[in-house]
């Protein structure tokens, strides 16, 4: 008979080390720095910026993922969603379904098969912190819960991408409520392609988190933000309080139930 030592991988013992909250912190600030430096910029700057706030916010996910959840998950995630992202919207723009009949603007920079690199990592953006807070919200609707989030955050999007001339549909007949830019088939698409998007994640990620990797606090900050900022902004900045209503009230239905869920389960 012989007694084997175990030793327990060092990540899972040390958790998240200094140098990583450093990166996932850092690029979750700059993403918020770029995002507020937005009404203050014009031309170049301003299109620099914007592409670099999508990177920088999908780099802060991604840190996210892999420190919480692993390499399996980060890798998946990864794929998945740059994968499915890049495909929906290729779909998109060459049928003019789901979204309806749109063309993406040659300011947002390389293109790869006919849409722009940086789609991709937009939707990798926020993607991981919904599909965890409606994991949490509603772990038998998470799909449904995670599908609705998405379209809410794209009606905050569109119509400041489809203002700055980054994107157009031709046909916006009938429209979004308060946004006369943006065809109603583009919500009932993200609605449709955000559950898809979160029924592939659902069923090919892993669900259990890491003893000791970082908690939800960087996601968590990301979501509310989101919210803030486009509630803030459409009011203060770019004078469209009708987007801020229709856009905070429709992210706010699946925010602030999660936000109570998780200050109920601390106490």
């Amino acid at each position: 008979m012989s007694i084997r030592n175990y030793t327990p991988r060092r990540r899972e013992r040390r958790g998240a080390s200094r140098l990583e909250k450093i990166l996932l912190w850092g690029s979750l600030a700059v993403a918020v720095g770029f995002q507020i430096s937005y009404p203050l910029l014009e031309g170049e700057a301003l299109r620099l910026i914007t592409i670099g706030t999508v990177y920088a916010a999908a780099i802060a996910t991604l840190i996210s993922a892999y420190l919480s959840h692993g390499s399996t998950y980060f890798v998946r995630y990864f794929l998945i969603t740059f994968i499915f992202g890049l495909a929906i919207e290729h779909i998109g723009v060459s049928t003019g379904w789901p979204f309806g009949s749109y063309s993406y603007d040659i300011s947002l920079g390389a293109f790869l098969f006919s849409i722009p690199l940086v789609v991709p990592f937009a939707w990798m953006m926020l993607t991981h912190p919904i599909l965890i807070a409606a994991r949490a919200l509603s772990p038998r609707w998470t799909v449904v819960v995670g599908g609705f989030a998405l379209m809410s955050w794209d009606l905050f999007l569109d119509p400041q991408m489809v203002s700055a001339g980054k994107w157009r549909w031709s046909d916006t007949s009938p429209h979004v409520p308060f946004q006369p830019e943006i065809p109603l088939s583009n919500t009932f698409g993200w609605l449709l392609s955000g559950i898809l998007l979160m029924a592939l994640l659902q069923l090919l990620l892993p669900r259990e988190r890491r003893k000791n990797g970082v908690n939800t606090s960087a996601g968590d900050s990301l979501l509310i933000w989101t919210w803030f900022s486009g509630v803030v902004g459409n009011i203060f900045f770019f004078s469209r309080p009708g987007v801020a209503l229709v856009g905070g009230l429709s992210f706010g239905i699946f925010l602030i139930p999660y936000l109570f869920k998780r200050w109920i389960n601390q106490q």
